[in-house]
């Protein structure tokens, strides 16, 4: 829940909300964003909140989903996003949202333990991919089944599948400047579902060349 910075358990047959995290330590969360579940817990982002002359540093975190373990494991940076895993469930990667970038976080072992890059990494994650060209803004991503990054683009709005090994990018461009978020759907997975947000629509794509990657918590 962005609005009161907290991550909380909704459930689907009756509507009950039960508030699960609302701090790691001493540390409030400011803006809790997006989420992607391992075999063990979920890693989620922190983007924080935007005020008129300053903002709050962003975190990832990871957790259990039982509510018995929270861990702060990357982080101060600007605007972490949308976040995903790779196929083989090795790497975590969030998007930034300001500076339209992808970066990677290496996983060493089980329970949200990584291997940290050093500087020039602002936060211990690995850069992966910046987009170039006209001005756009990273938000939710997901993740094919051959691996690719398919990342919802703001401004030039539409969908950036990004090559995690050469940093390529290859847009789709769609109708609307605030392209939010995506997941994929349907029998085989290749209907991609996307939320338009300057029209406030949703709409399906069908047919998706590459199917989407199956998620754990499916």
């Amino acid at each position: 829940d962005y609005r009161t910075g907290s991550i909380e358990v909704v459930d689907p047959r009756t509507g009950a909300v039960e508030r699960l995290y609302e701090r790691c330590g001493a540390h409030k969360l400011c803006g809790p964003n997006d989420i992607v579940f391992d075999g063990d817990g979920f890693w989620f982002t922190d983007l924080g909140k935007r005020r008129a002359r300053d903002m709050d540093r962003g975190f990832v975190y990871w957790a259990k989903a039982d509510g018995s373990e929270i861990r702060e494991v990357i982080g101060p940076m600007t605007t972490p996003n949308g976040i995903g895993l790779s196929p083989d469930g090795k790497v975590v990667y969030f998007a930034e949202t300001e500076g339209a970038r992808l970066w990677a976080i290496d996983i060493a072992g089980p329970d949200g333990r990584i291997d940290p890059h050093a500087f020039p990494s602002p936060s211990g994650a690995r850069f992966v991919a910046q987009s170039g060209g006209a001005y756009a803004r990273f938000d939710s991503l997901k993740v094919d089944a051959a691996g690719q990054v398919l990342v919802a683009t703001l401004f030039n709005g539409g969908i950036s599948r990004i090559d995690p090994i050469t940093g390529a990018i290859v847009h789709t461009p769609l109708p609307d400047r605030y392209v939010t978020n995506l997941c994929f759907g349907g029998p085989d997975l290749r209907t991609m579902y996307v939320t338009l947000s300057g029209h406030g629509k949703l709409i399906a794509i069908d047919d998706w060349p590459v199917p989407g990657l199956r998620l754990n918590n499916q």
